[in-house]
């Protein structure tokens, strides 16, 4: 245990110590010996003696450090779980004893009692120190320090804590179910086990902890000779169960020798199964020993050399039985045979005589051994035995000892049953007797008297109905929808998804157990630790009513599989087959012959999922709450099923659920998942077990079937060492598994394997033995797994870890081994890749494996052969070697969320379910993150999209009013480095995010690049802008002057005009407004005398022209404008009438490929011809025809140069359509900018645009205003409009800003936008738009945004209140330059011009003006009254200006909805090739980083795809398709079909595109075919028919559902 090392073997006591009385560890209490009828009753404590054993003991535990914890006890929590390194020996204090023996237990090293400690004390004494004693240097003096006895000084020192005593010490500080823990280990490392124990505080009281003993298994052949046959027979049982001989041992008064190490020679010569005093760390100071009753059993192999013939228990009371009464009556009374070790026989006490003379009167079997005798043994009468120990070898009594113990056993019925210490054996308390207990198993035995008299397969079918053949055949039906073959596959699965819902259906009418509901009523109502108890008990008793079954099924197939192989050698064909048969019908029998927790859950998972899956309510059962009740049983340390073995399918709904009530209550910690792989039998999930302290079952005959996970936390000693909380376990079954032998298990293995490999950060590969090449297939297996995790981009690591290995320490043989292993790796690496069709050449391509690192030896588990060797130290040793590798690693991952751990669950499964898994596979967790970074990258976007708006609306402004000219990148990145450097921030800070940091940082540079260059893009299009309008202002500038001075003219001939009719006398309104029409025609005569007028132009007629000169007959021409087909030719649904085919007659129809073709040679033009005519001049130098000419030709040469088939070719009707619908693309866009170059440049133009504002200055100076009112209100005036703009720039802006922000539609990333889009379309059931956006889906979108904006301008308030805070805040600019420009030039004594410099100059910074001179006022000379004047007009201009609509917004130069369709339609809109969904990536340009994906695609009939040569739409979905056995055609001249399930490899359009397998169910394109199936058919010119008839199921989705449908897939 943990103490010094005694090499001493002496006598336990001597004469002195044997008549002192027996330590006690009680508070208070006497604890005496009566022998009845002995009038020479002894007292074994008195009160001083009791209070100074107390006192020890106290002492004891205070060395322990466990002093605190007889009240608050330790549990299994405070020892498992991931906790500090185990020390080395010599750093082990006396202190860390009991923690360290734990540790050490659950480890299965059996060494755990022999720790030796370093001496931390200086009043401790070791044995393998020594003492030194001061004295003098005299010659006497050492002569009297020898001669003198020291005993006063070594009795002043304390001893080392007795092995025992630490054991039992913690053993009482223990909780049960770390008792029950630590028996269970001692029994695995073979050791005695605590039988009758003396309570510490009421000495006079003896405790069984028959609970703790519960869950010991024993596991024995026995051998059955018959004449000619000899027969072995193996039970395994739990050990309370089994009735079996018991013989008790025990001494009366003192004795030189051992009597544990005696019985240790007949059980186990090589292992100290008791403890006794020869032991290393055996001491004379005990405390907790002394009445203890261990227990041991002798489980024979069933081979020759067996010491027994069956399984015998061995009892062995501790002390002298002279003292200990009521533990010697007890085992009197329950032995079979009875050993007694007396010293003489000659001289013995009268008590010693009346004990063994009542023994000598029992009918029982007595053996005596006498240790002053030296004959052999010697029967006194029957079945009475006398035998000398003295001057005998150990082996020659142990030898004869074990001929008598046999003799007097024959014929003996077994009679001891550990169990019956329940009831029925008076003197004793039972540790299972509290109410707690009594609960638990009461609980418990309601289930187990349910199937108590059943048999399992009769017991699952009745009670457990849901996993049977229901489940069974569900998990069938479903891998058939992802293997669909024919033609009609949306059919045939509609067909196969209603069988499955009616196996689900079937399943809720037998979902209502009564023994389930039992099972979840107790996990519901009982306490935490009611139910641990409960659960406990359930598994107990479960395993002990059905443990003989298994058992017998298991020899059988054995046996069987035996035969097997021998008839393969032998090439017995015809035997073989017939043999095979039955293994296979044992190996079913096999499956059904267990029933306990696990097929518990299982049933709750499969009533849960049926439940879910039919949205079936019931009353009866609640099954929405099971999910939280497995979720507590995970969280405390259950392991639970992830894939069901017996099925081999992993129940998705449940799991996901699971996690997800696990999530809720734990929160979404992080978890480092450790999974496990190996051949069957190879020990994974002994190493699991031994390594973390797990429960993965490991019994004979219980080999892990599937996979289950277990949650072992990060204490928190250690929990700064890692960045997750917990590691998640996964153990699996074995590959190559015996119960897979002769079905298609190569398949299962791969699945399992990939799925594994998949979930775990770091996967232990699991090899029995030294040599690689016996584990070729296994190897391969593997190596195809991690080559899959490469090609999905899934990252995990792995080690090698090699059992049972002769000789680890061997380094020379172990790097040898090392060296194998990597050439078979880089072997199985070479065919792998050719089987997924990739080129690694080594393991190392594929994975970060270092092979020094990353194998681990361990040696053999068993110390010999079982069922009696115990543990090797060595593979406890070499575990914990391997886990502190482990934990190493681990410390250097961020482990994964639980959420993403579901997610992944979820993906690794479903593209498992699929044949191709790297084609199927679909990172659920990743894209969800990538979907929210998407969103980040919009919101940085805007930020820097909004930033660039106001800076260009500032950069405007700066050059209307001639303040800039020149801009360059020095100026804007100066305005926009705040802001790009604010982005930069929240970047790093995202991508910092400690929960998806493992997964961003994958994209982390890649989108500091994409910012960077937006950023880069916004600045040279601002730079561009701007340029072009400091281009165009300068291109203005004389015409500028000119205005300048048109303006002034003007103002001075309206004054002049109005002075001359004054003279005349008063005329009216009318006279007056004739006049000035009459003055007015003559000024714009006379002003423009030299100006040519730009005449408005005539696109129709050019228009006509070009298409004649192409050849076009005229006739044609005007026959195709009227129809005005061209206007809809992008959204023609079939083509076929605008072709002509060659040398045939009959009716035909063009091919789908060809039709896309067309669309995509008519999108392509209209690309081309919109940026061609875009780069003219028009804005600034006018309208050309040359340039309408140029596009034409570039169209017809487009043509020409289109060789789509030499079948066919386009009529000339089709070219004249085309060339119209070009032109009227590119007709609004030349008619605006030469509308603009006309108001910039023409003369006549302006001046008559001057003509109100010049009579209304006529108008006042006629009615005798001063000059200072007239200026006034032609101020006023300008600031209206100037006002105006700036408001309405201004307010767009923050518009946009405030309907991206509130928008649903608009605040997210692509996918949103998209799902809003959808939602809209079906409301208003417009088949047109539909077309619309099926053909041209960008152009819908762009359409979709500026409705909604325009909706939400008219109906919300939102933007009337913008719009008035921007009114606001610009008058309130406007009257403070008022305001400051009046009160300073005023103060200085000013003219009215430089008051007019000053107050323009303040309004330059965010008004556009137009150029006003003072000259002509100024006669102006009260500059407050002025003031006051322009202040008058502004109130009114307020309440005039505060009608004005939010629609004007539009009218100036970027309105919010295209300010929002820059921003949002800046994406990605490549359409899937087969069935056209458009790609929802928010990044355009992204392919060469990632591959095109939509949210969910449709069936390939809303595109009009059809069967080739036939009138037959295609209703199939391309998620389906892709999975199925079908092929398609890649082009129109392709005459070779190609497969669906290698689409990739098709083209280059196909090859960018990833198309995931799905069998959801959106609802939405399915009503969309039922609910237009007419007007598709027409639009086509095709048939719903034949292979091609729309599914029935499908006729009954609803709009509602199909919008429902939406909410669903489209999560935001």
């Amino acid at each position: 245990m943990c103490v010094p090392f005694n090499e001493k073997a002496e006598a336990e006591y001597s004469e002195k110590e044997d008549n002192k009385s027996v330590p006690s560890e009680e508070k208070e209490g006497v604890f005496s010996v009566d022998l009845s009828g002995d009038n020479d009753k002894q007292s074994v404590n008195n009160s001083a003696e009791n209070n100074t054993n107390q006192k020890e003991i106290e002492t004891l535990l205070n060395r322990l450090h466990l002093q605190y914890k007889h009240d608050q006890k330790l549990s299994p929590e405070d020892f498992l779980g991931i906790r500090p390194l185990l020390k080395e020996s010599h750093e082990i204090s006396e202190g860390d004893l009991a923690h360290a023996f734990l540790q050490r237990l659950m480890m299965l090293d059996y060494r755990a009692r022999y720790i030796l400690i370093k001496q931390d004390k200086a009043d401790v004494s070791y044995s393998q120190s020594v003492s030194v004693l001061d004295g003098d240097d005299t010659d006497d003096n050492d002569l009297d320090d020898l001669f003198s006895t020291t005993e006063d000084f070594l009795e002043s020192k304390l001893s080392h804590v007795h092995p025992l005593d630490v054991q039992m010490a913690i053993f009482h500080c223990s909780d049960n179910f770390l008792k029950q823990n630590m028996i269970t280990k001692l029994s695995q490392c073979q050791y005695a086990l605590p039988l009758l124990i003396p309570n510490p505080v009421t000495i006079n009281d003896v405790e069984c902890p028959l609970w703790a003993l519960r869950q010991v298994k024993k596991t024995w052949k026995i051998s059955e000779i018959s004449a000619n046959s000899k027969k072995i027979t193996m039970r395994s049982m739990p050990i309370c169960q089994a009735e079996t001989h018991m013989i008790a041992f025990f001494r009366l008064g003192p004795l030189s020798l051992s009597k544990s190490q005696l019985m240790n020679a007949l059980i186990n010569e090589r292992h100290d199964i008791f403890f006794h005093r020869n032991c290393p760390g055996s001491t004379k100071s005990r405390h907790l020993i002394d009445g203890l009753t261990e227990i041991a059993w002798y489980c024979p192999a069933g081979k020759p050399n067996d010491s027994f013939t069956d399984c015998i228990a061995f009892c062995n009371l501790h002390g002298d039985a002279l003292l200990i009464e009521k533990q010697r009556e007890i085992l009197m009374k329950e032995s079979s045979v009875n050993v007694v070790l007396v010293p003489t026989l000659k001289k013995s006490h009268e008590s010693t005589k009346k004990i063994i003379s009542v023994l000598y009167k029992f009918s029982k079997p007595l053996i005596i051994l006498v240790a002053d005798n030296n004959h052999g043994a010697i029967q006194k009468k029957d079945r009475k035995y006398i035998m000398g120990l003295k001057d005998r070898s150990q082996s020659d009594v142990s030898a004869e000892l074990k001929q008598v113990i046999e003799k007097v056993l024959s014929g003996l019925k077994a009679s001891f049953k550990l169990q019956s210490m329940d009831c029925g054996v008076s003197g004793i308390r039972v540790d299972d007797g509290d109410t707690v207990y009594k609960k638990g198993k009461s609980a418990a035995m309601k289930i187990v008297d349910l199937v108590r008299n059943r048999d399992i397969s009769a017991n699952k079918d009745h009670y457990l109905p849901c996993q049977g053949s229901f489940w069974h055949d569900w998990c069938v039906k479903k891998r058939e929808l992802y293997h669909l073959k024919g033609d009609r596959i949306e059919n045939d699965k509609t067909v196969i998804n209603k069988e499955l819902l009616k196996i689900r259906e079937a399943q809720c009418k037998v979902s209502h157990s009564k023994l389930i509901n039992l099972f979840t009523e107790s996990l519901s109502d009982l306490e935490s630790k009611e139910r641990k108890y409960f659960l406990k008990w359930t598994q107990l008793l479960m395993d002990g009513l059905f443990m003989d079954e298994p058992s017998l099924i298991l020899q059988n197939y054995d046996k069987m599989w035996c035969e097997v192989l021998d008839l393969k050698k032998k090439g017995k064909s015809d035997m073989l087959t017939e043999k095979q048969t039955e293994l296979e019908q044992i190996s079913e029998k096999l499956q059904c012959a267990t029933f306990g927790l696990e097929q518990i859950f299982r049933e709750m998972g499969q009533i849960y999922e049926a439940h879910e899956a039919t949205k079936t309510q019931t009353s009866k059962i609640k099954w929405s709450e099971y999910p939280k009740l497995a979720a507590d049983l995970i969280i405390s340390g259950h392991p639970v099923e992830l894939m069901d073995g017996d099925a081999g399918h992993v129940p998705l709904s449940w799991i996901s659920s699971l996690l997800g009530a696990v999530i809720e209550k734990l929160g979404d910690k992080k978890v480092f998942v450790l999974s496990v792989l190996g051949a069957q039998s190879s020990g994974k999930s002994t190493m699991l077990n031994v390594m973390f302290g797990l429960q993965f079952a490991v019994s004979a005959g219980r080999c892990t079937k599937g996979a289950y996970m277990q949650l072992v936390q990060v204490s928190e000693e250690v929990k700064n060492d890692f960045k997750f909380d917990y590691f998640l376990v996964i153990d699996t079954e074995g590959l190559h598994a015996l119960e897979l032998a002769g079905k298609t298990s190569l398949h299962h293995d791969n699945e399992l394997a990939t799925f594994v490999v998949g979930l775990g950060n770091m996967t232990l590969i699991n090899i029995f033995g030294e040599n690689p090449a016996e584990m070729q297939d296994v190897l391969q297996i593997v190596v195809q797994a991690f080559m899959r995790m490469k090609k999905v981009k899934l990252s995990p690591s792995c080690m090698f870890v090699h059992q049972n290995v002769t000789d680890i320490a061997a380094v020379e043989k172990n790097m040898d081994g090392k060296r194998r292993l990597q050439e078979k790796l880089d072997q199985m690496t070479n065919l792998a890749a050719q089987e997924e069709e990739c080129n690694f050449e080594c393991f190392c391509d594929v994975i970060a494996f270092d092979v020094k690192q990353d194998a681990k030896y361990i040696t053999q588990l068993w110390e010999g052969s079982p069922p009696m060797a115990p543990p090797n130290p060595g593979y406890s040793e070499s575990i914990q070697e391997l886990k502190n590798t482990i934990l190493s690693k681990a410390s250097q991952s961020d482990g994964i969320t639980l959420s993403n751990f579901r997610s992944k669950v979820y993906d690794l499964w479903m593209a498992l379910m699929n044949e191709h898994f790297v084609f199927s596979f679909r990172n659920t967790a990743e894209i969800a993150v990538y979907r929210k970074l998407e969103v980040q990258y919009g919101n940085w976007t805007w930020e820097l999209r909004n930033n660039m708006l106001t800076v260009e609306n500032q950069l405007y402004t700066e050059i209307e009013n001639g303040d800039c000219i020149k801009v360059d990148d020095e100026r804007l990145l100066k305005d926009l480095n705040k802001t790009y450097n604010k982005i930069k921030d929240d970047m790093a800070s995202h991508f910092d995010d400690k929960k998806n940091k493992e997964i961003l940082v994958q994209w982390q540079g890649r989108f500091e690049n994409k910012i960077k260059d937006f950023h880069k893009e916004m600045i040279d299009n601002v730079k561009r802008k701007m340029n072009e309008v400091l281009q165009q202002k300068m291109a203005c500038r004389k015409y500028d002057e000119k205005k300048t001075e048109f303006s002034n003219q003007l103002l001075q001939k309206s004054k002049e005009l109005a002075e001359q009719l004054r003279e005349k006398g008063n005329s009216s309104n009318q006279e007056c407004k004739r006049q000035f029409d009459d003055f007015w025609h003559c000024w714009v005569k006379k002003l423009t005398a030299d100006v040519q007028p730009i005449e408005d132009i005539n696109l129709e007629k050019d228009q006509t022209k070009i298409l004649e000169d192409k050849g076009f007959d005229l006739k044609m021409i005007n026959e195709r404008r009227e129809k005005g087909e061209y206007k809809n030719i992008s959204r023609v649904g079939n083509y076929t009438s605008y072709t002509h085919k060659f040398f045939n007659t009959f009716a035909w129809s063009l091919e789908h490929e060809e039709q896309q073709m067309i669309r995509l040679l008519i999108k392509d033009v209209e690309n081309q011809s919109d940026v061609a005519i875009r780069k003219k001049p028009v804005a600034t130098s006018g309208y050309n025809s040359v340039y309408l000419n140029e596009v034409a030709s570039n169209v017809h040469q487009t043509l020409k140069n289109c060789q789509p088939n030499k079948k066919w070719t386009f009529k000339k009707e089709f070219t004249v359509d085309l060339l119209l619908h070009v032109f009227d693309i590119t007709e609004r866009w030349i008619s605006e900018s030469h509308k603009q170059f006309q108001m910039n440049n023409d003369a006549h133009t302006y001046l008559n645009s001057k003509k109100r504002e010049s009579y209304n200055i006529f108008k006042s100076f006629y009615d005798r205003n001063s000059s200072i009112v007239v200026f006034g209100e032609i101020i006023c005036e300008k600031l209206k409009v100037s006002i105006e703009k700036a408001v309405c720039n201004l307010t767009r802006i923050a518009l946009a800003e405030e309907l991206r922000c509130t928008t649903p539609a608009f605040n997210g990333n692509r996918s949103k936008l998209e799902k809003y889009v959808l939602k809209s379309l079906a409301e208003k059931e417009n088949f047109d738009d539909f077309v619309t956006y099926i053909q041209d889906p960008r152009k819908f979108v762009e359409a979709f945004i500026e409705e909604t904006v325009n909706s939400q301008m008219l109906r919300e308030n939102k933007a009337l209140n913008i719009l008035k805070k921007k009114f606001e805040d610009t008058f309130k600019f406007v009257s403070q330059a008022l305001f400051d420009a009046t009160t300073e030039v005023t103060t200085q004594k000013g003219d009215i011009v430089i008051w007019g410099e000053k107050f323009f100059g303040l309004l330059k910074d965010k008004l556009i003006l137009d150029n006003l001179s003072c000259e002509s006022f100024t006669d102006i000379g009260d500059l407050d009254f002025l003031k006051q004047k322009i202040d008058e007009g502004l109130d009114s201009m307020k309440k005039k200006m505060s009608q004005l609509s939010v629609k004007q917004i539009k009218e100036f130069r970027l309105s919010p909805g295209k300010i929002l369709i820059n921003q949002l339609c800046d994406c990605c809109w490549e359409k899937c090739p087969f069935c056209s969904a458009v790609c929802i990536c928010t990044i355009k340009d992204h392919a060469k980083d990632n591959d095109h994906s939509a949210q969910f695609h449709r069936s390939q009939a809303v595109n009009g795809v059809h069967f080739r040569s036939t009138v037959e739409l295609s209703v199939d979905f391309c998620t389906t398709k892709v999975v199925s056995d079908g092929s398609f055609y890649p082009d129109s001249t392709s005459e070779v079909p190609h497969p669906y399930k290698k689409y990739r490899t098709a083209g280059a359009r196909f090859a960018t595109w990833d198309i995931t397998p799905d069998n959801s169910k959106l609802k939405y394109w399915t009503w969309f075919l039922c609910q237009f199936k007419k007007k598709l058919e027409e639009h086509y010119k095709l048939k719903f028919e034949g292979r091609g008839e729309i599914p029935q199921e499908w006729r009954k989705h609803t709009k509602e559902e199909a919008i429902k449908s939406l909410d669903e897939m489209y999560k935001e």
